[in-house]
């Protein structure tokens, strides 16, 4: 059977696409290889499904250090504020939370995924579960349909591919994509894990001392081999039994990653700060007067309100201070390195978790192959990308998903409009 529009990959990306296209008059099939649509969706923002962020544009773009700007145009055409119009006129209550994060009203992923998904079916899209994609069919050099590999084949005018990446394999992105683009001629950026935990090889790590510590309103630094600061994330953050996770971690693994490929080094500095709105000074006073308050108790029971009773350990063992000592026997000396810690508490970094572990992957097909105002290769009649296939990665926090859906409705939309003769 023949299609205008062949979308495969049912994911954000995916699912847009296909209401953009129907929704001009598209003749659209929809093709996934997993049995259920949507299941990456499904399960972000920790299963509440973030559907995108209201900042405004540029800080918005800001927020996707992997070639935000390239979004500019398929922005101006579908912006987040339209993301958010589009599900309230689905009956979908959004509410905003800290940093602009926009949620479902019901906090469950089940309601956005359900609502997308009744609007495909509501718009007469054809959907085939349970059919992975062979190959995509080039023919005189444009996309002219898809194999499956049962051996079906499809006909139409122009194909989306929206499989999105190689992170979270479970939902079934495994990379199926960057093969077909690179049959068309496409090139596709070296692929690497972004929003991923970090991994330490540090001994109070690996003893698992602090593992399951959270520190709140924190900040996260990221050095280079100069001691330059390379990144500075602020927020929260866990010690894990292998390193380093929570938002503020996730943040720095892009830089973490590409500072090791540059210098081929086993490791990465990362300093904490654990008072970001005081300086070393400051610390240093505040921490003698609480301990002149209560001089007659040890500092190490003094602070134990005021640092995370875990970490005071290592902060003293570092400072090279007796944590039993009372505040008439402090050394000023260890005391200003003890404040100097707490702004800067050094763990090494040796790498991140595999990009099956990340959240999401970095690279993917070069954008200069695609047109930034259509989503339509440069290299292939017919061919449309969009989502995380593409060389775009943000932070966790609405703003991958925003990608998604702007490419994904860009995509959809000129992919119709060429199908059927309109552009």
């Amino acid at each position: 059977m023949s299609y205008h529009v062949i979308v495969v990959g049912a994911g954000s990306a995916g699912l847009m696409a296909s209401i953009a296209a129907s929704s001009r008059g598209a003749r659209v099939l929809l093709i996934d290889k997993g049995d259920k649509l949507g299941r990456k969706l499904g399960i972000s923002g920790g299963g509440r499904c973030n559907v995108t962020n209201a900042k405004e544009i540029d800080e918005l773009i800001k927020n996707i250090p992997g070639n935000g700007r390239y979004l500019h145009s398929a922005l101006a055409q579908f912006s987040n504020q339209d993301i958010i119009h589009f599900f309230e006129a689905l009956g979908i209550r959004l509410k905003e939370e800290d940093n602009g994060r926009m949620f479902p009203v019901s906090d469950k992923a089940k309601t956005v995924v359900d609502a997308l998904v009744g609007k495909v079916r509501a718009q007469g899209v054809t959907i085939m579960t349970n059919s992975p994609v062979e190959k995509v069919i080039y023919h005189n050099g444009s996309a002219a349909g898809v194999k499956l590999k049962n051996g079906q084949t499809f006909k139409s005018k122009a194909v989306i591919i929206a499989v999105g990446g190689k992170s979270v394999p479970a939902t079934g992105s495994t990379g199926d994509g960057y093969a077909w683009a690179e049959e068309a001629g496409h090139t596709i950026t070296e692929l690497f894990p972004t929003e991923v935990p970090l991994v330490s090889h540090q001994k109070f790590i690996q003893s698992k001392e602090l593992q399951g510590l959270s520190l709140r309103d924190v900040a996260l630094s990221i050095w280079n081999e100069k001691g330059k600061k390379l990144i500075t994330h602020e927020g929260d953050m866990i010690f894990t039994h292998f390193g380093l996770s929570g938002p503020i971690a996730l943040r720095c693994s892009q830089f973490v990653v590409k500072q090791l490929k540059k210098t081929g080094d086993t490791s990465v500095l990362s300093t904490i700060d654990l008072f970001p709105g005081m300086t070393v000074q400051q610390v240093c006073d505040h921490t003698y007067q609480l301990t002149a308050a209560d001089s007659k108790k040890t500092v190490k029971n003094v602070l134990k309100g005021f640092i995370s009773e875990r970490l005071l350990p290592l902060l003293f063992e570092q400072a090279g201070l007796n944590p039993d000592i009372t505040h008439d026997h402090i050394p000023k000396q260890a005391w200003q390195r003890f404040a100097e810690l707490a702004k800067a508490f050094p763990v090494l970094i040796h790498g991140t978790l595999s990009i099956e572990e990340a959240f999401v992957t970095g690279g993917g097909v070069n954008l200069k192959e695609i047109d930034p105002k259509t989503m339509a290769s440069k290299l292939m009649g017919g061919l449309y990308f969009c989502g995380e296939v593409m060389d775009i990665h943000g932070y966790t926090g609405g703003y991958n998903i925003t990608a998604a859906f702007t490419t994904g409705h860009c995509a959809g939309t000129n992919a119709a409009y060429e199908a059927l003769g309109e552009l």
